[in-house]
């Protein structure tokens, strides 16, 4: 049975404890955020802080290599914003 993924404008959008990845493994680009930062609003913890990377998946490239941008912004939208930014514009070239 296939697996069910949340999606965020049309790419998978998964989540591994305060890490979570965008966009599909088999394309030439993927982008990681790290939520590296809490604050609670009422009865919910909500990243306060996030970091973001945009990585090439090619496995021939070296791991230094791999991170093409990478910047932190407040709060989960900002980082979602700026991750779609940076993955539809990778891909396209």
């Amino acid at each position: 049975m296939a697996e069910k993924f949340l999606t965020y404008k049309g790419r998978p959008l998964v989540r591994n404890g305060n890490t979570i990845y965008y966009g599909n493994p088999s394309e030439n680009y993927v982008i990681m955020m790290q939520i590296t930062g809490t604050k609670q609003v009422g009865d919910l913890e909500v990243a306060s802080k996030v970091s973001i990377q945009l990585l090439n998946t090619d496995p021939d490239v070296s791991a230094r290599e791999r991170i093409v941008k990478t910047s932190e912004k407040k709060g989960l939208y900002a980082a979602m914003d700026i991750a779609e930014i940076w993955l539809s514009r990778a891909l396209a070239n």
